[in-house]
């Protein structure tokens, strides 16, 4: 066992040879859109994106499904796992069987198999003080599908939101690997600040945010101040305040924006800043809009300041 699950990470490794390695994990969730085909590949995406974050790539995986067949049909049904399918194969992965239940409320997502050398492996316990932090994907889909469930979520948030939380982080891992990172996570249920603590704390160090530098996706902010987050975002706030020392003059709004609860989110990737530069071409180089948005640095491990510049 290289990884398990003393240091909070987002995949099990374990060594099977010398030059091999293979990843175990698994998540799956309730719908946050309405179309049933998006709910499917916004679902395989995201749990295909713990494998990513290992610096690993998924090779097969099984289906998790709840589903209320008798209420909502088999033709929803077939529509979520033909996204997830059609995900799946984007990126090269074979979907090999799966389980089913039958349940009130539909779930769905998957356990993902991924191989990675042993050397290359990039767990979140090896960030190192001086480090840059850089964010892939910008943040709101939790606050965006809180406002899909309510119906006020303007047509065009939704689309960008969904297209967004579609979007494999295979090539943002590609990228990283390519230029030595030395640690990452993907930024999912507890918000960028939330996993950014379990970093810090598997690594024994601190971090600072720069939370003007945090990219958001448009419309958050408006949705925000309606008071349409998710309960999981609030939870994560709290969380956050006891490991946190706030400098931003008071914006609540931005707080909760920050510790945001995501679906499939980007990859925070903690690398020597001498080597920033050279992730962000590679960013650029597959199309992929990076942010950087904070520092490691010395101080009582798993602790964060956020400052509002």
């Amino acid at each position: 066992m290289l990884v398990g699950h003393a240091t909070a990470d987002d995949a099990a490794v374990i060594r099977v040879s010398d030059d091999l390695a293979i990843t175990l994990t698994v998540d799956f969730f309730t719908p946050i859109v309405d179309d049933p085909y998006w709910f499917g590949a916004i679902a395989a995406a995201n749990s295909l994106s713990d494998t990513y974050a290992m610096g690993a790539a998924p090779v097969a995986a099984l289906n998790l499904v709840a589903f209320p067949m008798r209420t909502l049909g088999i033709s929803i049904l077939e529509q979520i796992l033909k996204g997830g399918a059609d995900k799946a194969a984007e990126a090269g992965v074979s979907i090999v069987g799966g389980h089913s239940i039958d349940d009130p409320e539909p779930k769905y997502g998957l356990a993902v198999m991924g191989k990675v050398r042993p050397d290359r492996v990039v767990s979140n316990a090896g960030a190192r003080v001086a480090d840059v932090l850089i964010l892939t994907k910008p943040l709101g889909t939790g606050i965006i599908s809180t406002a899909i469930k309510a119906q006020m979520a303007p047509d065009d948030v939704v689309q960008k939101a969904t297209e967004l939380m579609a979007t494999l982080n295979r090539d943002a891992s590609e990228a990283m690997l390519s230029v030595g990172a030395h640690a990452c996570t993907d930024v999912t249920g507890y918000g960028l600040l939330g996993h950014l603590r379990e970093m810090c704390a598997a690594s024994n160090v601190a971090a600072r945010i720069h939370a003007r530098s945090v990219p958001f996706l448009d419309g958050v902010r408006e949705l925000a101040e309606e008071g349409l987050v998710p309960g999981g975002t609030q939870r994560n706030l709290e969380y956050v305040n006891q490991v946190a020392r706030w400098d931003d003059d008071g914006d609540d709004v931005m707080r909760l924006m920050l510790c945001d609860a995501q679906t499939s989110g980007g990859l925070l990737i903690s690398l020597a800043e001498d080597n920033a530069a050279n992730l962000e071409r590679e960013l650029r180089n597959r199309a992929i809009t990076s942010a950087r948005v904070g520092a490691i640095t010395s101080g009582e491990p798993g602790t964060l300041v956020i400052a509002s510049r």
